[in-house]
């Protein structure tokens, strides 16, 4: 167990996410990252942070220190210094536990987190590279695509087509179901044009099994992994804060909850499917709880395999995971996706009057990253 005092998740928001060229294309990583900075700061004038942590994937070409941008561009006091982490997908996840660990060795009371990332921006190194593949979504170890890693994943596990399928259905049904829900979390982008971008643009209400089926697998011809069966490339940003008991308690809201502990883990093999499994069920059993305790589960779906083999390795109860749709409706901006996954796992056990929620992912390079929240009365 993760020894802290008590530090919690005092609000969040994000931008709706969007596709890959489409809403949000004609805005740079910063400026997108700068706008859920901008909200939150506006909420919370009175909160005094002392550093930006937000986490960026896909850096090249964005200038030094591309948090630090984003946070000035957000109305952030210059005096305020910022760090911007990578750890693949983890990383804005992986904020909120840096914040929490500053804030148990008295380094400072109170965190802007986040992340935020834009994949429609592909610039070129070498003339050749995407960058986006290069940076984010190619395996450094093994130099396959974590496309490609994780249909042998597939394979090994015995997951078939048809239960990706069924997730990327249930995924989109839910989050049609749930958009009202995430409009609460979200603040809507006013683009150059003049036009405003306020839900997130990859859901589809007419997504069926039959349209599903009719998908070519992506990478090989006997793969299993579809476009329609794996996470949305996507833009987008997301920001919070994390605060001290004391913080808190002055801050005259209620926190969206408190964070607990986390759990990372490593390897040995660089495949993606059951690090989140791994990283949640360390966490829990550092805390004396099963999966059995946990009310909500945020489970990235970065490929609906990943999804369904943390379920099934942890036996949790469908209906407690990704309940308002995940990665493969909402899209997946590489940088930005951890801290939505806090952001609305906390909403999420809120309004169902749970105890406990996690939120879990997997990294580019076979890592994976849980955090155990608890609700506040």
């Amino acid at each position: 167990m993760t020894t802290v005092p008590p530090v919690y998740l005092l609000d969040g928001v994000r931008v709706p996410f969007g596709r890959v060229g489409r809403a949000l294309s004609e805005l740079s990583a910063t400026n997108l990252g700068s706008v859920p900075v901008a909200e939150v700061l506006r909420r919370h004038p009175e909160v005094p942070v002392d550093a930006a942590l937000l986490g960026v994937v896909v850096q090249a070409g964005l200038g030094q220190n591309p948090a630090r941008i984003a946070a000035l561009a957000g109305g952030m006091d210059p005096t305020v210094p910022a760090v911007t982490l990578n750890s693949v997908c983890l990383a804005s996840l992986e904020t909120v536990c840096d914040a929490a660990r500053r804030i148990a060795v008295g380094e400072g009371r109170a965190y802007l987190v986040g992340g935020f990332d834009s994949m429609s921006t592909r610039a070129r190194l070498g003339g050749e590279s995407d960058v986006v593949l290069h940076d984010g979504l190619l395996d450094a170890a093994s130099g396959r695509s974590m496309g490609v890693v994780s249909d042998a994943a597939n394979a090994e596990l015995g997951l078939t087509r048809g239960d990706q399928d069924a997730w990327a259905h249930r995924s989109h049904e839910r989050a049609v179901a749930g958009r009202d829900f995430l409009r609460g979390e979200t603040v809507p982008v006013h683009l150059p044009d003049g036009a405003v971008h306020r839900d997130d643009e990859g859901v589809r209400a007419t997504s069926s099994l039959e349209s599903l089926a009719a998908l070519e697998p992506a990478f090989g011809a006997d793969g299993t992994i579809t476009a329609g069966n794996a996470s949305q490339t996507a833009d987008g940003a997301s920001a919070g804060l994390v605060v001290s008991a004391p913080v808190a308690e002055t801050s005259g809201v209620t926190p969206l909850a408190r964070v607990v502990d986390w759990a990372f883990v490593a390897g040995p093999d660089t495949s993606l499917h059951l690090k989140p499994a791994r990283a949640a069920r360390q966490v829990l059993e550092a805390n004396a709880l099963a999966p059995s305790d946990v009310d909500v589960w945020e489970i990235n779906e970065a490929f609906a395999g990943v999804a369904i083999a943390t379920a099934r390795e942890l036996a949790v109860n469908d209906a407690a995971v990704n309940v308002h749709g995940g990665a493969i409706a909402l899209g997946h901006p590489l940088g930005a996706s951890g801290f939505r996954l806090a952001l609305t796992a906390a909403r999420t056990l809120r309004a169902r009057h749970g105890r406990y929620a996690v939120a879990t992912l997997c990294g580019g390079g076979g890592q994976g990253l849980a955090v155990l929240l608890e609700a506040v009365s």
